[in-house]
């Protein structure tokens, strides 16, 4: 098990800019959303991932649904979502995501998920059945998957992305030389080579990098390099903020004129597409990376 780092009072009492500061949620949108969400006991990642543009997203109409229950097997030192041994995963989540998706009247929806590494298969037939039945009810939407690690399991990812899905995600999350101590139970090389995998089966690939972390500007243009040449499309890049005291602490508060400099590096070095700013997360304007 990785120790997590102590956490400084002044650390935890560090005022964040006016950068990133979000409106609460409100407006007659978000409560419709709420009440969805709420009468087909489905889970969130905006809520379980604590995200700031919960109120934009939530406003908009559109949410990221998280399957497979909201207990992840992994422990990664960033993350909000609750971490232990889930319990058992209910085989008719997919037609209620997808009847959610469809009153909802979603042109493009995300589907995340924990990571169940427990189960032989990494959830892998909820994830198939989900999109399959989403497609079924809402044949005119578009859908991202944003899939966990599978552990080199490809069996099972082919099962995962083989639904119909326009978009395969996978989060890298952090630099390579910050993975022990943010991604403990992941491998870097592991994720790409799983990126790597999706785009040779013919899927637009996209993956998201937090900063803020304490990594170095030449390992951020490295990783950008690795995704390029294991077949990544699409990068978003946002400013890590520590959900709780418990969690890893934030190295640096990185400017808004950074994450562009960031951007056009990007677009520079090869990716089709980089979504970057402070407040950006996985499935931020996933809309626009449909047809990029």
């Amino acid at each position: 098990m990785i120790e997590l780092p102590v956490i400084s009072e002044e650390s935890t009492k560090r005022k964040k800019p006016d950068w990133l500061r979000v409106k609460l949620p409100i407006g007659k949108e978000y409560a419709n959303v709420r009440k969805l969400v709420d009468e087909h006991k489905l889970h969130t990642i905006c809520e379980s991932g604590n995200c700031p543009n919960m109120g934009e997203c939530w406003g908009a109409g559109t949410a990221t649904f998280m399957i497979l229950g909201n207990v992840c097997t992994r422990s990664c030192s960033f993350c909000a979502v609750a971490t232990g041994r889930p319990p058992e995963y209910d085989t008719d989540e997919p037609r209620r995501v997808a009847e959610a998706i469809r009153l909802m009247k979603v042109k493009h929806a995300v589907i995340t998920s924990v990571n169940r590494d427990e189960l032989k298969d990494k959830g892998a037939e909820i994830w198939y059945q989900t999109v399959v039945e989403t497609k079924k009810l809402s044949p005119e939407t578009t859908i991202e998957t944003l899939i966990p690690d599978v552990k080199a399991s490809w069996d099972a990812l082919y099962r995962m992305i083989s639904a119909g899905q326009e978009v395969v995600s996978h989060n890298m999350e952090t630099v390579a030389s910050l993975y022990r101590r943010v991604r403990p139970q992941a491998k870097y090389d592991r994720s790409l080579e799983q990126i790597k995998l999706t785009k040779a089966y013919g899927k637009r690939t996209k993956t998201g990098i937090m900063l803020g972390l304490g990594e170095k500007q030449e390992e951020v243009h490295q990783a950008m390099d690795d995704l390029v040449a294991h077949g990544c499309d699409i990068l978003t890049l946002g400013q890590y903020l520590q959900p709780t005291k418990r969690h890893i602490e934030v190295a640096e508060f990185i400017h808004p004129e950074q994450f562009a400099a960031y951007r056009e590096e990007g677009l520079r070095r090869g990716l089709k597409y980089v979504e970057s700013g402070p407040l950006v997360r996985s499935s931020y304007h996933a809309e626009r990376h449909v047809n990029v």
